[in-house]
């Protein structure tokens, strides 16, 4: 192998490269709090209504968990480009995280909601509490305990599908990596570290979601 080594180019870029890491981290979890919103919201309008509204609900929950991430993006992208509407790729970027992170977390939440006894909902209604005081005060506190794990889960796939942005041209890690591999053609050097980079953002993710949850989850 004839294969010459520069790492000089990539620790000269590192700045960038970890600027691009803290965008990726940003916009995963930006579309984490909008994924787990909405994914509660859809939970319950699965499990409470009915009519259009449901229909909309499951419809958003199918597309998001059959359909490729990929799929998604570009339809985000390039499909509503199509039809007018044009994004900046980091709306792009976030929009689909979004949409697929609440799919997935409202499959998640009725799971959780499922797993709490209803005697615990009619208990709380003979104490007094309404409707809401009773989903806010004892179901919902209990559901994210539940799904606290499959949660850290989303939060990692939403971090390493962000990278799908550079194809939208969206400058996150990825779209970073690329642009100074194909500009200094050192593309084993540049990728390397960049899956390291990924790797270290993982486990800062689960660390951090591990200790959280020894404080949470004390009792």
């Amino acid at each position: 192998m004839n294969y010459n080594f520069h790492w000089r180019p990539v620790m000269k870029a590192l700045p960038e490269l970890l600027e691009a890491a803290l965008l990726t981290l940003q916009v995963a979890a930006l579309s984490m709090v909008l994924g787990v919103l909405i994914g509660l919201g859809l939970s319950l309008i699965r499990m409470h209504m009915k009519g259009p509204v449901r229909w909309l609900a499951t419809t958003w929950v199918e597309l998001a968990r059959n359909t490729p991430a990929l799929f998604q993006l570009f339809f985000f992208g390039f499909g509503l480009g199509a039809v007018g509407v044009h994004l900046t790729p980091y709306l792009i970027v976030l929009i689909a995280l979004t949409f697929n992170n609440a799919g997935y977390l409202a499959e998640n939440f009725r799971g959780g909601f499922k797993a709490v006894p209803d005697t615990q909902i009619r208990a709380s209604r003979s104490l007094g509490m309404t409707a809401f005081q009773a989903y806010t005060r004892i179901v919902i506190p209990q559901v994210l305990r539940i799904v606290y794990y499959p949660m850290t889960n989303q939060m990692v796939w939403a971090v390493l599908i962000s990278s799908l942005g550079m194809l939208v041209g969206f400058r996150e890690l990825s779209g970073e990596t690329q642009f100074f591999a194909s500009k200094t053609f050192r593309i084993f050097e540049y990728f390397a570290i960049t899956a390291v980079i990924y790797y270290v953002i993982v486990k800062i993710i689960l660390g951090a979601a591990s200790l959280l949850s020894k404080r949470l989850f004390r009792y």
